[in-house]
């Protein structure tokens, strides 16, 4: 609200400039200058680019609250935030058991599992208003904006609660990683770590005797970003792990977001639960949501297990690309994915799900693998095979045109992360080793070892099958598409 000074002192400005502009003195200078002044003064006060701190209201009519039910998977996450949102529920339990309130509750993970649903479904759960802001909103090159908004922002989560009756509110800052990375990080600091302190100053103000009680949560992929003043004790109090679904918790995800979708009887959720191991919630979503397009395209009226099929393919790799190679490199490509399936068929029988040279995203030709059981731990043995089937694409194009391609590059950076892996964990002739004393050199020849090992297996390996894969190879590239049986039988062919 504005004091009567500054009226008098406004309407005082006007007046003189009227009377100036009457008497033919050219005011145009006077008009800029207070222009410039007045977006001084509002970019001070955190006033301009306010739009994007974005208040969402608990009992907003657009859409419904999101509840914890609504959120599949995650049922570690939601038991930890559940029992940190006792300080809001009943603070009067609490007080009694001289219990502190938790001031903050730090949301970490993968993009897409969730982390801006659960805080959603937390001041749902506690009754509170909820205002939403991203860690980019408070980032400025003037200075103090960015500490103005922060301090906007709790007063408006407080305005909020008022205005429609509630005694809590929670804020939730997505992407906090920005506006609480490390200070002195940044080469122009000064303004980020204005800002950062007057958040820390803002979470230490919060009293569970205030009027309206505040829950700062905040969601970040990239903890390790994070000031350690920000992550202490009586701020961020309790961090809540917000990972990748299992198998069982993919089902659960996936049930939820089948409702109100015809499935065909042949759909089994199970069957795609197994398949989608390493997606995240939103990547479950989105496959569903894909799969009914697809039929939508075809004029069907339920949703079929090809439709399923398409949908996670176009999910893992993009969609279908009408660009057509030409015939040199469509042999070449052929015999590429062969050399993966074929490897992958021996090494692991049964493992491979199908394998074409139809373009998908930047891949010219893929091989899926058949679904395995979520795996946490791998032997040394079980990441070699997975070394070895990914170099055998090149090893294929090297034994039968006498040269490798650039369409190996992403399998030759897989095959070197898993030696680095292997390296690391001992599984190496290093032994136990120490990543902070080992030279780079010394790393880098030792995945070297290891990859040379298994590229000569590979290609040992596709010399004593050569005839199955020319078959194999010229098979798919008269279909386009291979099904692992059809792998499968012609190794049992070759054996018979």
């Amino acid at each position: 609200m504005r004091s009567p000074f500054k009226e008098v002192l406004i309407g005082t400005a006007l007046g003189l400039m009227v009377t100036l502009a009457i008497a033919g003195v050219d005011i145009t200078p006077l008009v800029v200058l207070s222009g410039i002044a007045v977006a001084f003064k509002l970019m001070a006060d955190g006033r301009l680019g306010q739009n994007q701190l974005e208040t969402v209201s608990k009992v907003a009519k657009n859409s419904p609250p999101t509840t914890f039910a609504d959120i599949g998977g995650q049922e570690v996450a939601k038991r930890e935030l559940m029992e940190a949102l006792e300080f809001v529920t009943d603070a009067a339990k609490c007080r009694a058991l001289g219990i502190r309130p938790i001031k903050g509750i730090l949301l970490t993970g993968p993009p897409g599992t969730g982390k801006t649903l659960l805080a959603k479904a937390a001041a749902n759960y506690t009754n509170s208003t909820f205002i939403a802001a991203s860690g980019s909103n408070f980032v400025e090159m003037y200075a103090g904006v960015g500490a103005s908004r922060v301090r906007q922002l709790f007063q408006r989560a407080k305005e909020q609660a008022k205005k429609q009756g509630l005694a809590s509110a929670i804020i939730f800052i997505d992407e906090i990683e920005v506006l609480g990375g490390k200070r002195g990080s940044n080469s122009s600091h000064l303004e980020y770590d204005q800002t950062l302190n007057q958040l820390l100053v803002c979470m230490d103000g919060i009293n569970s005797e205030d009027e309206v009680r505040i829950l700062v949560i905040a969601a970040t992929n990239r903890a390790d970003l994070m000031d350690d003043a920000l992550l202490r004790p009586g701020r961020f109090d309790r961090i809540v792990k917000v990972d990748l679904p299992d198998k069982a918790a993919r089902k659960h995800i996936l049930q939820i977001h089948a409702r109100g979708k015809p499935l065909s009887p042949e759909v089994s959720l199970d069957d795609i639960a197994a398949e989608t191991f390493g997606f995240s919630g939103a990547h479950l979503e989105s496959l569903l949501n894909e799969a009914a397009i697809g039929a939508m395209r075809r004029n069907m009226e339920v949703i079929t297990a090809e439709h399923i099929k398409d949908a996670i393919e176009k999910v893992m790799l993009g969609e279908k690309l009408p660009r057509r190679p030409r015939p040199s490199e469509l042999k070449r490509i052929a015999h590429h994915e062969i050399g993966h399936a074929l490897i992958s068929e021996l090494l692991q029988p049964g493992s491979v799900s199908s394998v074409t040279i139809t373009s998908r995203g930047s891949a010219l030709g893929y091989m899926r693998q058949n679904p395995q059981d979520d795996r946490y731990l791998y032997t040394e043995g079980e990441l070699e095979n997975q070394i070895a089937i990914a170099l055998a694409g090149a090893a294929a194009e090297e034994l039968f045109f006498g040269s490798k391609s650039t369409g190996s590059v992403g399998d030759f950076e897989q095959a070197t992360q898993i030696a680095k892996r292997m390296v690391l964990s001992g599984m190496s002739p290093l032994g136990i080793v120490s990543p902070r004393d080992l030279s780079g050199q010394e790393l880098q020849n030792n995945i070297g070892k290891i990859v040379t090992q298994q590229y000569q297996r590979v290609v040992d390996l596709l010399r004593e099958n050569e005839a199955v894969a020319q078959r194999l190879a010229a098979q798919l590239q008269a279909q386009e598409r291979l099904d692992g049986s059809e792998i499968a039988e012609a190794l049992a062919g070759k054996a018979a």
